[in-house]
């Protein structure tokens, strides 16, 4: 006797289903946004939360109206089962309850014999020893066949009526209720009629038994059947083929909003529609609530049709490593400001620059001469972006990028080089958007190490595993001590530079509108037009946008700011309100800085105004641009001091750039005044003691230069530019003592100088000099 009760306490199997589920993605209101069959090809999706009570009152009507009375098995049905079967002369009853049924399906539906009817149930018995009513119903719904490869109550409703199983109808419940007695009914053709008798004797009984009223009756009964499947939603399609990579169990109860989900999808594939016009095929947009990291939409692509299958639509591209363009130059920005290698609108040079073989270029095609650095970042120049990497060290860059969260820098840094802040390395839009959340979050709170982590897209309230999962996560970043990240202060400043980015469509003044929100944006595009890039932050939002083709391909019209910048402002605009980063006067130190180069004021200065710099950040030397000159006694003209001078001298200050940024400056710069000009009979060739007169542009001083040889087999040459304070100077040129040439007006001049290093020298009219060394390169 206590074998038998030993054996029938252990009997149920664990678990009781071992099939697979279909993977389902919900969205953080319990709204279903996808969902993928399951691996044996059954669309069965996993119970998400109560029986629909509809469905649960029509089935216990249709198949046990004694369920809630009897302990699995019900004596009346088999008595009720066996009188009719032996008036048919054949089986047309088993009477089986619900409860031996779930064991029917927990068994895999075995062939109907005696012996099998006895085991179904024992286990019955055995079943509602251990599970209760509520359970044992819940279990029915999730593993009855509803139909074709339709498994379970969820998957029914979505397939056969187009919505959740919570909102089903009474005629909807009736006839899903009648179905798994029969599941063959739901097909067209003549099971048509009889499943319609069914379904709406079933609401007769319903009605009798006062569940429904006369009205409701009569309109259920004016309900058509279910026609064709229908499809899932599809929502979040890349995001769900990622979770599903990802996580173990089917069911993802994500952080997405559902609402704006189909906001960002519908956006974007408009936008997407408009530019294929220029073969540009694919596009993908990220939006995170800045704050906690949650992802509130993800559209990896836009939609993979049968026809549009070989645009690359399936491939997921906010996980795609891919050229980052310019986006990356904001953290050089924010770490030089921390290092106390630059000011927030220190003058940079924007000159022509060659460094090596490397010849970066503005995407204008266009230099200033000087621009405040904030302005430069901004306005996204590549030449200031460069000279500044080259001045903060690759490396040390790429080693910050990474323990900021860029994972896909793997190569050490001096295999990136230079081009690294002008998209020499690819980055993935999920680390894009996150990074930049991350700047925002530094902003926002004190404390850095709680500031840069991944995204997620799971909620709290999801499987005991979702802690595990953001552990994961947060592996990927390697959390550096705060001293090693940006600091509170500098990351403030950098977003307040990134707020100066023009608009697409608008003009400077668009601040000026009081409905105008405050953004912190970036937009990037990669060489050869692969990629453009969009990236803003709030307080309360970042959104990243990427347009392009997942082949590869270029276009010329693949330029951030006319793609992906467009519609990253839409979605800003379809966000509720939004704020802008209080500063963080704690972490900033004012400094009164010259009004023009942004330099800590010096005594040669004629105005100024207060900066703010990082707190730790070390100060730099005092403005060097402005200097004082001596003049003559009328100042019309200035002097050379000399020993044995003896006219009277009065001094002017002055803002000077040196020759090569002012070649260009004064071009964009009305006002400039630049120094007055030298007394003739002071044009001689001085000790020193004046300011320079001429300046290399290129070649850059200690280059190294690799020249190829040209198409016709002879070695090719050097350009090099030179620029003189007067426009009227004459250069002579030489190279290692021999004269190669002179210039007038525009100087420069091209020379064929063998591998090995070589002297250059310039010499104007007055006997004034410059010397520039560099090397030619035997191989690249």
């Amino acid at each position: 006797m206590t074998g038998i009760l030993l054996m029938f306490m252990l009997a149920l199997p664990d678990p009781l289903f071992n099939v697979p589920y279909s993977p389902v993605l919900y969205d953080r209101r319990g709204k279903l946004l996808g969902a993928q069959v399951s691996l044996d090809g059954q669309w069965r999706l996993p119970s998400t939360g109560p029986i629909n009570k509809k469905f649960s009152i029509a089935l216990q009507v249709f198949e046990d109206h004694r369920f809630y009375m009897h302990p699995g098995i019900d004596p009346l049905a088999f008595v009720r089962a066996a009188m009719q079967n032996a008036q048919k002369g054949r089986i047309v009853s088993g009477g089986s309850t619900i409860t031996m049924q779930v064991v029917r399906l927990m068994r895999g539906n075995r062939d109907r014999t005696m012996i099998e009817k006895v085991v179904e149930a024992l286990l019955a018995l055995r079943l509602e020893w251990t599970y209760s009513k509520r359970d044992i119903l819940a279990l029915y719904s999730a593993h009855a066949p509803f139909g074709g490869n339709v498994v379970g109550l969820e998957a029914a409703s979505w397939r056969w009526f187009g919505h959740a199983s919570q909102d089903l109808s009474w005629a909807e419940a009736a006839t899903l209720a009648v179905l798994p007695n029969n599941p063959g009914l739901v097909h067209p053709g003549t099971n048509r009629s009889v499943l319609q008798k069914k379904r709406d004797a079933l609401l007769q009984k319903l009605f009798n038994l006062r569940y429904l009223d006369r009205d409701s009756y009569f309109l259920a009964l004016q309900e058509p059947l279910p026609g064709p499947p229908k499809p899932l939603p599809r929502l979040a399609p890349h995001l769900l083929a990622r979770a599903v990579a990802e996580n173990s169990l089917p069911l993802i109860e994500s952080t997405l909003d559902g609402l704006l989900q189909k906001r960002a999808t519908d956006t974007l594939e408009r936008y997407v529609q408009q530019f294929s016009k220029n073969a540009v095929m694919n596009g993908a947009c990220l939006i995170l609530d800045t704050r906690t990291g949650e992802v509130l939409a993800y559209v990896g692509n836009v939609f993979a049709t049968e026809e549009a299958l070989s645009y690359g639509r399936a491939v997921d591209i906010i996980s795609a490593p891919r050229s980052s363009g310019s986006l990356l130059k904001p953290f050089l920005y924010g770490a030089m400001l921390d290092s106390g290698e630059l000011m927030p609108a220190e003058l940079v040079s924007d000159i022509p620059t060659r460094i090596g073989s490397y010849n970066p270029e503005n995407f204008t095609k266009s230099y200033l001469g000087a621009i405040p650095a904030d302005q430069a970042l901004a306005r996204s120049l590549n030449i200031p972006a460069v000279r500044e990497l080259r001045t903060y060290g690759v490396d040390r860059f790429a080693r910050l990028l990474r323990r900021l969260g860029f994972t896909t820098l793997f190569r050490p840094g001096d295999d990136y080089g230079l081009p690294l802040v002008l998209g020499g390395a690819e980055v993935t839009l999920w680390d894009v958007t996150s990074v930049y959340a991350g700047l925002a979050r530094r902003a926002l709170f004190d404390t850095a190490k709680t500031a840069f982590f991944p995204p997620w897209y799971q909620s709290d309230d999801h499987k005991a595993s979702q802690s595990e999962q953001r552990n994961i996560l947060k592996k990927v970043v390697t959390v550096a001590s705060e001293d090693q990240l940006l600091s509170r202060g500098a990351a403030w400043l950098t977003l307040n530079a990134l707020s100066m980015v023009n608009r697409p469509g608008e003009d400077g003044a668009w601040e000026l509108f009081k409905s105008s929100r405050k953004v912190a944006w970036k937009t990037g595009t990669s060489f050869g037009y692969r990629d453009a890039w969009a990236v803003g932050t709030t307080p309360e939002y970042t959104i990243g946008v990427w347009i392009g083709n997942a082949s590869g391909e270029g276009r010329a019209e693949l330029q951030g700011s006319l793609t992906a910048a467009v519609v990253m402002w839409e979605l800003f605009s379809a966000m509720p309100a939004t704020t802008w980063f209080p500063r963080p006067d704690a972490d900033l130190v004012p400094v009164e800085v010259c009004a023009i180069s942004g330099l800590p004021i010096s005594q040669n200065c004629e105005a100024s105004r207060i900066d703010y710099i990082p707190y730790n950040a070390p100060r730099k030397e005092s403005c060097h641009f402005c200097v004082s000159i001596p003049m003559t006694i009328d100042r019309t003209n200035r002097v050379i001091i000399t020993a044995d001078m003896k006219d009277p001298v009065v001094y002017e200050k002055h803002f000077v750039l040196p020759p090569a940024e002012e070649y260009f400056y004064k071009r964009w710069n009305l006002t400039y005044q630049g120094l007055p000009p030298l007394k003739p009979e002071h044009q001689v060739h001085s000790d020193g003691n004046s300011v320079p007169e001429i300046a290399f542009v290129n070649p850059e001083a200690s280059s190294a230069i690799y020249i190829p040889v040209e198409i016709d087999g002879k070695s090719g040459r050097l350009v090099c530019t030179a620029t003189h304070r007067r426009a009227s100077a004459i250069l002579f040129w030489h190279l290692d003592d021999t004269y190669v040439g002179s210039t007038k007006g525009i100087h420069q001049i091209e020379i064929r100088p063998g591998p090995g290093t070589h002297i250059l020298t310039l010499v104007d009219e007055t006997g004034s000099s410059l010397h520039r060394s560099f090397t030619i390169l035997s191989e690249p």
